[in-house]
């Protein structure tokens, strides 16, 4: 009974379950397994051919393209991954990915057939599964106009700020977060060069805009 106590409170946080209600949460928490997970752990999406569904309660997630090994996205708390099998019977994008942990954490999984089944006893939960999917939808699109209409160091500049501000804990009057990226993830994840990347952390940091060493980044208040 522990451990199911422990994943609700593990779960109630996250907007995917708000409406479901504790009993019906507490029986989602049956189908659950947490696990702790440590940086440079690989995160597999399949288990004995069954694809998994990941929650991340703690700790920071890069998705990557297993073929070009691109960092795709990066996850925190109350962010869900391998979703996308639950829209697509065959082969889904998550077969080409990889989750690899960046920030020790704790995460839980469900197998997608169990998930499923919950999507189809609770409909709260689908809509909001839905919404989730439509917010990932919207960043993709901005994420294409960003390309379209802004240069290369203003979409770096931009990443970087909203980086420090999604990532980072205030200290002192400074906001603070851990760098977890390398110049070749942001490059990734701007569509820009690893060089391009160097060039405007150096001229950001000439300009006091932030400063950053190997272990973190940061912007005053």
């Amino acid at each position: 009974m522990v451990k199911h106590v422990t994943k609700f409170w593990f779960l109630k946080d996250f907007n995917l379950f708000k409406k479901m209600g504790k009993k019906n949460l507490m029986d989602m928490c049956h189908l659950l397994e947490m696990i702790n997970v440590r940086k440079g752990e690989t995160l597999s999406f399949n288990r004995e051919d069954k694809k998994l569904v990941y929650f991340v309660k703690s700790g920071v997630v890069k998705i990557i393209n297993k073929k070009t090994k691109h960092t795709l996205s990066i996850l925190k708390m109350g962010n869900i991954f391998g979703e996308l099998a639950l829209f697509e019977d065959q082969q889904t994008t998550s077969d080409e990915e990889q989750a690899i942990v960046l920030e020790d954490g704790v995460v839980c999984l469900i197998e997608t057939a169990q998930m499923k089944m919950m999507l189809e006893k609770y409909s709260s939960l689908k809509n909001q599964l839905l919404k989730i999917q439509g917010l990932k939808i919207r960043r993709l699109q901005r994420s294409l106009e960003d390309l379209l209409y802004k240069d290369s160091t203003t979409r770096i500049q931009e990443f970087i700020l909203n980086y420090i501000h999604e990532f980072g804990k205030e200290k002192n009057g400074v906001l603070i977060a851990k760098n977890l990226l390398s110049h070749q993830d942001i490059a990734n994840l701007t569509n820009t060069s690893r060089q391009t990347v160097s060039n405007v952390l150096s001229k950001l940091r000439k300009q006091e805009t932030i400063d950053y060493n190997a272990k973190e980044i940061m912007i005053p208040i």
